[in-house]
């Protein structure tokens, strides 16, 4: 059954979020969504390298690994691709947005080992996405990404001044909110599902 294009980037937005439905990319979630400027940064960042090395992956995996039987090499091709469109992306912004560069220190480039990036292009293998379809799965889980980030992140703001307690301060009180945030997501299900 052929998945519509809109459905798929609906369901990636929402349904399957990489960060509320799989759980993909918490490290830096969790890291850099204390200001919304930062997160919304990071969040465009993500957006296209997950869209970019998505249209790289598919076009190596399609014609370059399946036609020469190395199909068993996707992992590290990717790893590769990914790598290597962050430090593209971690140049640009260096040169052009260095105030947003310094921001995000060291987790500009460890959107490379953001396992989101990489479980994109894996699911649009697993699941035999057409080139469009991967384009949209790509772009869909990027803007996901970005969306539960800088949500996060205009929750921890307002948090700020809250008399939480001390024991739940900082890194617990984001994983209580990414839950509830989860769960609300969960409320989409029932519309669509691609997994």
């Amino acid at each position: 059954m052929t998945v519509h294009p809109f459905v798929i980037l609906f369901a990636s937005i929402f349904t399957s979020n990489m960060i509320l439905s799989n759980f993909l990319g918490m490290c830096s979630f969790i890291a850099v969504s204390k200001e919304i400027r930062t997160s919304l940064g990071l969040g465009q960042a993500v957006i296209f390298v997950t869209t970019g090395t998505t249209i790289i992956n598919f076009l190596v995996y399609h014609y370059i690994l399946m036609p020469l039987g190395l199909e068993y090499l996707r992992f590290i091709v990717f790893i590769i691709t990914i790598a290597a469109f962050v430090q593209l992306v971690e140049m640009i912004v260096e040169r052009y947005m260095p105030t947003l560069y310094y921001s995000l220190g060291i987790f500009l480039p460890l959107i490379t080992v953001n396992c989101a990036i990489l479980g994109v292009s894996l699911f649009m293998v697993i699941r035999s996405y057409s080139f469009i379809q991967s384009v949209v799965f790509g772009f869909g889980s990027g803007l996901g990404w970005a969306l539960a980030i800088v949500a996060m992140a205009g929750i921890r703001q307002r948090l700020k001044n809250s008399p939480i307690p001390k024991g739940l301060q900082g890194p617990g009180i984001t994983l209580i909110i990414t839950g509830l945030m989860a769960l609300a997501f969960i409320g989409f299900s029932g519309i669509v599902k691609i997994q």
